[in-house]
């Protein structure tokens, strides 16, 4: 498939069976992949060189178009277990290439049987250099991917879609994220040897209880939480605090998800500030992060590009160490809006933008990248056991007290 240049007037090449048209009328020809149809939402890239099937299934990339800058997608197929949600969270995916045959044992099925499976559009033989260059020099536009067998497209009726989306400036996602009934969680994380473990199966007797408040969670922050040797409670993220307390946590975690903290915190904010009063320890990431932030009187806006690939370098500032990390956000923390009590712990390399939290007189800390990974580096799974040594002095000064 020819590629296309990038052009507001771009005729249509012989053969293109898709299309990705953006809101300021640029149009990108291409193959059409997966599923017939067409796909609205925000256009975003990734730089993760790995962890394509992870990244679609990932809920924070709700209402999202993912352009992958890595050119080959496909290598390793899919697999059940590569899924972080039941179903993709992406609204569709924009390849350089043609999906690559699968050649890895752990593959199952075809990644193009796969997006048709889910009902996912996707498009290869984009120049996504010039995507990715276009995103930077203009921010996230709004987008339609559309694919039809026929090549037939009514470009005009794609870009009115494409404008007349409202973005993800105040969408609240974390309600169709969301799980619909609370759950206890016990699986934990893989390993080469035997797969995924199990707290129950493997008879490992659980030390804490932390209830987990979803607001679009991803499967492997659920087992590296459970893997730390706890049992693990999922409420709806519109679970109020006095039903949290009703299952009497060690510690409370609040996850990742997608949308505008600002919208999901018309509901979730409240929560969190009666659960900061009950000085129980809390670890929050991503939307979690920025939930607490929100909680604790800071304010959150929406950045012109967001963080997501898997090589964000983040400096500790306390300890002075840089973490390479995982991340999918498109909105941060306001640092000049930072209360007193509130310290800046992570700052991210790239662009300096407040990537971790705690307070000072409380069990309370969070981070804005990922640390479960899946996919990216490990660097950072160091932040769950800090979160069970927060709980297990918590629970320490507790007994003294008593």
């Amino acid at each position: 498939m020819p590629e296309a240049s990038a052009q507001s007037i771009s005729p249509q090449p012989k053969g293109a069976t898709g299309v990705l048209v953006l809101d300021d009328g640029t149009v990108y020809w291409g193959k059409g992949l997966g599923a017939t149809g067409t796909k609205t939402g925000e256009v975003v890239f990734n730089t993760s060189s790995t962890g394509y099937q992870e990244v679609l299934t990932d809920l924070s990339y709700a209402a999202q178009i993912v352009t992958f800058t890595f050119p080959h997608i496909g290598n390793v197929g899919t697999n059940p277990e590569d899924m972080e949600s039941t179903t993709p969270a992406a609204r569709g995916c924009v390849l350089r290439v043609d999906i690559t045959d699968p050649a890895n044992w752990r593959a199952t099925q075809h990644l193009n049987k796969w997006l048709k499976k889910y009902d996912f559009v996707g498009l290869a033989g984009i120049d996504t250099r010039q995507l990715t260059a276009h995103i930077r020099d203009h921010g996230a536009p709004n987008g339609v991917v559309a694919h039809a067998e026929d090549g037939q497209f009514d470009i005009e009726a794609l870009r009115t879609e494409a404008t007349a989306w409202p973005g993800l400036e105040g969408m609240d996602l974390a309600k169709e994220a969301t799980c619909r009934q609370t759950y206890t969680w016990s699986e934990t994380r893989w390993t080469l040897a035997d797969g995924f473990g199990d707290l129950e199966r493997d008879g490992r007797s659980a030390e804490h209880h932390i209830v987990a408040v979803d607001f679009g969670a991803k499967r492997n922050i659920l087992r590296c939480l459970a893997d730390t040797g706890c049992k693990v409670t999922v409420v709806p993220a519109t679970t109020t605090a006095e039903d949290i307390f009703s299952h009497n946590p060690d510690g409370i975690f609040l996850s990742n998800g997608p949308g505008d903290p600002a919208a999901t915190g018309a509901y979730a904010t409240p929560v969190v500030r009666d659960l900061l009063a009950a000085d129980k320890p809390i670890f929050g990431i991503c939307l979690g992060h920025q939930i607490l932030a929100l909680a604790l009187g800071a304010k959150t806006y929406k950045l012109q590009l967001g963080h997501r690939g898997g090589n964000q370098p983040v400096k500790d500032l306390e300890t002075g160490k840089v973490e390479i990390t995982s991340q999918n956000h498109g909105f941060c923390v306001d640092r000049e809006s930072l209360p007193a009590g509130v310290i800046e712990t992570h700052r991210s390399l790239f662009d300096g933008v407040v990537e971790g939290l705690r307070v000072s007189d409380k069990p309370v800390f969070s981070v804005q990248y990922h640390p479960e990974a899946s996919p990216g580096p490990q660097d950072s799974h160091y932040l769950f056991d800090r979160f069970i040594e927060l709980i297990s002095a918590s629970k320490s000064r507790q007994g003294k007290s008593a």
